[in-house]
């Protein structure tokens, strides 16, 4: 949607705000809505009860780290054909989008199952910083369309395209909910293992650089505890 009202692209700053407050929810999300939740709902297994967090996620991290190799995430400036360029940014956008979808996912069929440690509003605020995540990441795929000569309404809908299989990926996982049940504290970490590497790889290189004014740390900070209180006081 930003596409409509920008006549160039995202300042860095603006890009800083948005991607440092993003990140610092995504990971306080994978902390206390994730890994803490599926350390608890494991307590059975006593001084074993981090393991199923381990595992999961150090899977989730290499599932994106294969991902990456497939795909690796774009920066908009290829100077291949018009054709060529919108064909790699959409589908490898749309697949580095797709863990992020499953992350909503499993965050709300574990809501679903009634498990300890996880809440509505968790997963509610959780979604919130990845929607805001996918502003400067729909802008990757539609300004360089847009420069290219095509339509803010072309560029848009190749943006939202590439967004899309979010909400396809979290109703899928909460459609299958029942069957994942017996797996929820690998897959709570799974997704925040996914989501950490997101934040490591994608956002964190987009936050700071080498003429940081500090504005990425502070937005993180804010994202952070925001999230954190959100999901300890409404938890």
């Amino acid at each position: 949607m930003l596409r409509f009202f920008m006549k160039k692209e995202l300042g860095k700053n603006v890009r800083r705000i948005l991607n440092g407050f993003a990140a610092g929810v995504m990971v306080a999300a994978g902390i206390w809505s994730l890994i803490l939740p599926a350390i608890d709902q494991s307590e059975v297994m006593g001084r074993f009860s981090f393991v199923p967090a381990f595992i999961g996620f150090w899977a989730g991290i290499l599932f994106l780290l294969i991902i990456n190799k497939i795909t690796p995430y774009p920066d908009g400036k290829s100077s291949e054909n018009l054709k060529s360029k919108t064909s790699k940014l959409v589908f490898a956008v749309t697949l580095h989008n797709l863990p992020e979808g499953m992350a909503i996912g499993v965050i709300y069929s574990a809501c679903l199952a009634g498990k300890e440690g996880v809440s509505t509003a968790g997963a509610f605020a959780l979604a919130i910083g990845i929607a805001i995540q996918n502003f400067p990441e729909g802008a990757i795929v539609s300004m360089p369309i847009h420069s290219s000569g095509q339509s803010k309404a072309k560029s848009f809908l190749y943006g939202a395209l590439s967004g899309i299989v979010e909400p396809i990926g979290a109703v899928i996982t909460i459609l299958f909910s029942g069957l994942i049940t017996p797996a929820l504290p690998y897959l709570l970490c799974l997704a925040a293992g996914a989501m950490i590497y997101v934040v490591i790889e994608e956002l964190i290189p987009e936050t700071v650089d080498e003429n940081s004014s500090g504005l990425g740390a502070v937005f993180f900070s804010m994202g952070f505890s925001i999230m954190m209180a959100l999901d300890v006081a409404l938890g």
